[in-house]
């Protein structure tokens, strides 16, 4: 028979309940092998349940000195009972001074402390019970988080000045800098708030005209890291420039912001739009070709026509991102009707353009020539397909240089990889 005998009905502040006649403190911690949470009882006295209702402080301070033991106990194993109960007398009835020193010698659990309102400097010199004088009983997890990141970066070496943590604050990954940013003006101090737009708008100012393009060879939403790049160097440079006072943690919360939403306007834009964007061909670039097939390493094919509704540009690279994969990174434009094609080499930044030089004829093969060039990121290659849309093999030259040696290919792409 359970009853429960005091309970503060906040949070997972511990109760105290009568089970078979005995009083016990029961607390919830750790989780099971089946992430279910545990609990926990162990007995206490009449004396320590009257510390218990009357004051916050010493319950709270009870908690944080047993949660390491229920940590200790694992999945599955059993509360240290003794050990839970060796702790009631000095946390709860001995004097400040003594509590004091005690915490100087066990384990415990600051951050729920912090959570509970403590004052974290106090806490800080060891003096646990003047920390818990402002000590509440709802909680505050921000806080103790707050604590843990700041802790964190202090070990780094980084702290924090007032524009630093609005600026943290504003793109949302003060707790959490992997965090998507995004602008949350209501997150910071409205005296401060002039001071970071000034921030941002340098950070735009540095970036106007730039933009982040998409990715097809790693998918539908990726984007070009070499854009992401750029667009990171060139906020960053202008940002410290502009306010050398800011650490490296606000500096790259701008730029990760500003290349956030470079990549959200990419991903907003239909595929012919972000190619037009690229390099220009946009639709009329297609007019020369008039029906291609695409196909990739897997065997997979599909065909354009140029009376179909989009650009054979923005087909491919669908084409490429649905199935694109580690093991798939071959890709290919072919011309039947011409007798030529392109083929990509994703995971060598390489190009094959191959032309038909003699058709086969009374069951013998055809005769090709294949000429091998490299490839400059993903804007490279969309400048070859938009090349080859619009005017094949033959508009491919101004990209060169191409050649059929394939000993002196590998050598000039393995100097490209070693610089």
């Amino acid at each position: 028979m359970r009853e429960i005998v005091f309970t503060r009905a906040v949070g997972w502040i511990p109760n105290v309940i009568r089970e078979n006649g005995e009083l016990k403190l029961m607390l919830g911690a750790g989780a099971d092998a089946n992430h279910e949470p545990r609990t926990f009882t162990f007995p206490i006295g009449e004396a320590h349940l009257d510390v218990i209702r009357e004051d916050l402080a010493r319950h709270l301070l009870l908690w944080s000195a047993v949660l390491p033991l229920c940590g200790a106990a694992g999945t599955r194993g059993p509360l240290d009972e003794q050990a839970a109960v060796a702790l009631l007398d000095p946390v709860l009835l001995s004097p400040p001074a003594d509590v004091d020193a005690l915490f100087r010698r066990i384990r415990w659990e600051k951050s729920r402390l912090i959570a509970h309102g403590a004052d974290i400097a106090l806490l800080e010199r060891g003096q646990v019970c003047a920390a818990m004088r402002a000590a509440t009983e709802t909680s505050n997890g921000e806080r103790a988080q707050k604590y843990h990141v700041d802790r964190r970066r202090a070990e780094r070496g980084v702290v924090l000045g007032p524009l630093d943590a609005a600026l943290l604050n504003y793109t949302g990954q003060y707790l959490h800098g992997a965090t998507i940013p995004k602008r949350k003006p209501d997150a910071v101090d409205p005296a401060l708030l002039p001071e970071v737009m000034r921030v941002i708008a340098t950070a735009e100012q540095a970036c106007a005209g730039m933009r982040i393009g998409l990715d097809p060879r790693r998918g539908r939403r990726a984007t070009d890291k070499r854009d992401w790049d750029r667009m990171t160097k060139a906020v960053d440079a202008a940002v410290r420039r502009a306010h050398p006072e800011l650490v490296d943690d606000s500096v790259r919360t701008v730029s990760f912001l500003m290349c956030s939403e470079a990549s959200d306007r990419s991903r907003s834009l239909p595929v012919e739009d972000e190619e037009a964007a690229d390099d220009g061909a946009g639709l009329g670039g297609s007019a020369r070709k008039t029906a291609l097939s695409f196909t990739d390493d897997k065997g997979d094919e599909k065909k354009w026509l140029r009376a179909g509704p989009r650009t054979a540009g923005a087909e491919f690279w669908d084409f490429v991102a649905d199935r694109s994969a580690g093991d798939n990174e071959v890709f290919t434009i072919e011309d039947e009707g011409m007798g030529e094609g392109i083929q990509f080499h994703f995971y060598a930044d390489s190009v094959a353009r191959v032309t038909t030089v003699r058709e086969g004829m009374g069951g013998a093969e055809p005769e090709y020539r294949v000429e091998y060039g490299l490839v400059d990121g993903i804007a490279g290659y969309r400048k070859l397909v938009s090349a080859f849309v619009r005017g094949g093999c033959a508009a491919l030259d101004p990209f060169g240089p191409w050649t059929t040696d394939v000993a002196e290919f590998e050598g000039a792409r393995r100097g490209r990889d070693a610089r």
